[in-house]
Formats: C-alpha cells, structure tokens, sequence
C-alpha cells in the first residue's frame, strides 16, 4: 500500500487549499485516516483524523477552519483548508490505517508542503 499526497502550496493569508492524498495498492479496508503536520523546527502534530468513517476530531488550532473528509470508493482522505493563516505554514502529512491483503498496516504519505504568507 501507497500513499501519494497533492495539492499543497504557496497561498496568502485568507486563502484556502484542498489537500488529497490517494491509497493505491492491495486495500480491503481503511479505519482510520490522519493529517498531521510539521513546522520548521516542531514535531509532527496531529490536526484531524476520521475513524471509521464518522469520528471526526480535530486540533483546536484548526477546528472550524479544516475539514477532513473521505471518499471510500477511492481510498482517498482530503483536508479543506479555509481562513490559512501563516501559522498553518507546515509540511503536511497524511496517515492511514487498515487492511489489505498482505494484513494489517499502517503508512504516511510523502508529505507536502504549504505555506501561507502573510
């Protein structure tokens, strides 16, 4: 299983981005998707996840202003991203977790970069 992120970029503040990221490969099932981010010189945070397909939680930096949604069909989470402000400028990474025909796994995407200016 394979995970290949887009849709990042350079935006000003107000703007928004959609951020995809696709499954390709064996799956059978997926429980759980993930967007973290990291900042220049911070760990890895986690923004908002979907298990299940319902349970929706979201950091309370961005709670309000992103949203996280899944197309099962596809194997694809995307993150809507509203109101960027300079502080969202990270490399964004998407998770999953799940089932394929090789068994359980669990794999991040290749990051993608957004920035937002000011």
């Amino acid at each position: 299983v394979k995970l290949v992120e887009s849709g990042g970029g350079l935006v000003q503040a107000g703007e928004s981005l959609r951020l995809s990221c696709v499954a390709s490969g064996s799956v059978v099932s997926i429980n759980k998707w993930a967007w973290w981010r990291q900042a220049p010189g911070k760990e890895r945070d986690l923004i908002a996840s979907i298990t299940n397909g319902a349970d929706q939680n979201y950091a309370d930096s961005v709670n309000g202003r992103f949203t996280i949604s899944t197309d099962n069909a596809k194997n694809a989470v995307y993150l809507q991203m509203n109101n960027l402000k300079p502080e969202d400028t990270a490399v964004y990474y998407c998770f999953t977790r799940g089932y394929s025909d090789s068994g359980n796994f669990a794999k991040w995407g290749q990051g993608t970069q957004v920035t937002v200016s000011a």
